[in-house]
């Protein structure tokens, strides 16, 4: 069975979908019988790992261990003699049927699982801030980031644009050489910060508070920000306003 597989995020409108953490952990398909590798590896679980899973249902999700822990986790589930799976749950977060995403949510809370197995937590994302404040509370927390649902889509089984994964951002500086005015709820005050980033212009308005809307950092300020990747053209993809650089 092929899993899905997510593309990266690259600004696309959140509103409506489903967040999760995205964890660091072994993926891994249980189809009633045996938990298997994306591939199709079988891997060889404790006995005790296996009972109490559904034998009537697919499962997808993550062999994990905790935060930070990958190398231990792929450690343990490599071993194939006397494996030894203490720490490890089954963190589950889709099951494999014909129904749209929504429904397969409430057929897993029906599951009686043991408890070694975790349903993972699917939040609606309320518009593009939620998102950020939702992926930095992960990634400040040391998770590894977010994975995005489209709401009502279907499980495919190839790599899915109803999928999409945001890794932890990266940070860089740039200098303030301009404003770019607000409007709507930010009429009056400052909309985004015109930055130059290397040799390039970039805006900066996600991250900025209501009062360095009302009073920005100063043109020539240097400042710190965020972004998920750099695009071919070397633009950071979804910067996102951190800090004035005067913290050192």
């Amino acid at each position: 069975m092929k899993p899905m597989l997510a593309y990266n995020f690259t600004g696309q409108n959140s509103k409506g979908w489903w967040m999760s953490e995205k964890l660091d952990g072994v993926r891994a398909i249980w189809d009633g019988s045996n938990l298997l590798s994306r591939n199709g590896k079988i891997f060889h679980a404790s006995r005790w790992f296996l009972e109490g899973l559904p034998k009537n249902e697919i499962l997808d999700g993550e062999l994990w261990q905790g935060r930070g822990l990958f190398q231990q986790t792929v450690g343990k589930v490599r071993t194939q003699y006397e494996p030894d799976w203490s720490g490890i749950k089954f963190v589950v977060f889709d099951v494999v049927n014909a129904d749209t995403f929504e429904k397969r949510l409430q057929l897993l809370q029906t599951l009686d699982l043991p408890d070694h197995v975790k349903i993972v937590e699917q939040i609606q994302c309320k518009n593009r801030e939620h998102l950020e404040h939702y992926k930095t509370t992960i990634i400040d927390s040391g998770g590894e980031g977010v994975m995005l649902r489209a709401a009502g889509s279907f499980y495919e089984h190839k790599r899915s644009n109803s999928l999409l994964k945001i890794k932890r951002m990266q940070t860089a500086e740039a200098k303030i050489v301009g404003y770019k005015k607000g409007n709507g709820k930010h009429l009056g005050r400052i909309g985004a910060l015109i930055c130059k980033y290397k040799g390039k212009l970039i805006r900066l308005g996600t991250g900025l508070t209501d009062q360095q809307r009302e009073i920005p950092p100063q043109i020539g300020t240097k400042v710190t920000f965020s972004f998920f990747e750099l695009t071919t053209a070397g633009m950071p993809r979804f910067p996102v306003f951190l800090a004035k650089r005067d913290y050192e």
